[in-house]
């Protein structure tokens, strides 16, 4: 599933197509996608895009009328393209623009999602609850400290709950507490505040490093203009089971934390 890095990058990438671009009229393939497109969406055919913006793993196109709610699923890209441009097996929406170019969502699992938010009405229920951005000074250690107090769940687990911080998934969550030396099976609830202090900092880093070159190639992202994000080139733990840890030479170890594949060195982080 694209990550919170991989979800920036690809706004990176189409802002430029789209901000003060005419929305020239969408083209709705397969409206059975995770939930089903709503015929609001048409509301901003005829509107300029004043805003192209991420919150969590959500972008949001927004004109006068409202915003188009559009979400990667586990499978989904986005690309901008020629409108002459045959469409593509599992290119669902298309949006076409006034510069004669269009967005096009491709996803062949039909996890992803586009949805509507009118310019007066009340937030998505899914949007509700949410945490604090990463990359923002709302999220920091003093939050993770107070909030873990009494947690009982694994650390990771703690830190990928999107009500706590949002955008912290298994990758990048796996790639921080590597870097700050914490177990990820440890109890949340455990954790000192100075190890927090720690985390914060990685979190952070790991993210920020991660939108700057481009976003974790997986097999099913690219970026907008269609390459590839780079930082998987330097993950240190994620995927590597079985691999020397880059400090200790210790074989990295690979287990199932709250149903998601976890990989940590066993010396290096307690």
């Amino acid at each position: 599933m694209p990550e919170l890095p991989e979800v920036e990058v690809t706004r990176l990438g189409i802002l430029p197509y789209l901000h003060n671009q005419t929305i020239e009229r969408i083209l709705v393939h397969q409206p059975q996608m995770r939930w089903p497109v709503p015929q609001n969406v048409h509301l901003c055919e005829g509107l300029p895009v004043s805003a192209v913006s991420r919150r969590a793993k959500y972008l949001f196109i927004t004109t006068q009328a409202g915003s188009l709610v559009l979400h990667l699923g586990m499978s989904g890209r986005m690309r901008v393209v020629d409108q002459a441009l045959d469409r593509q097996k599992h290119d669902h929406i298309e949006i076409f623009l006034s510069n004669g170019k269009k967005l096009v969502l491709n996803d062949a699992r039909r996890f992803g999602s586009c949805l509507w938010q009118g310019a007066n009405e009340q937030s998505l229920k899914l949007l509700e609850n949410l945490g604090p951005e990463p990359l923002t000074a709302e999220f920091d250690e003093n939050r993770l400290y107070t909030l873990s107090r009494g947690r009982q769940s694994p650390v990771k687990n703690f830190i990928m709950d999107n009500q706590v911080v949002v955008g912290v998934g298994n990758i990048y969550a796996n790639e921080a507490l590597f870097l700050a030396g914490i177990d990820p099976r440890r109890k949340a609830g455990k954790v000192s505040r100075a190890r927090y202090v720690q985390l914060t900092k990685h979190i952070k880093e790991v993210l920020a490093q991660a939108i700057k070159q481009g976003g974790t190639t997986l097999k099913d992202f690219a970026q907008a203009d269609g390459n590839p994000g780079y930082f998987a080139l330097k993950l240190n733990v994620y995927g590597k089971a079985g691999q020397a840890c880059v400090v200790c030479n210790t074989p990295i170890r690979s287990q199932n934390v709250g149903q998601r594949n976890t990989f940590f060195c066993i010396k290096c982080q307690k």
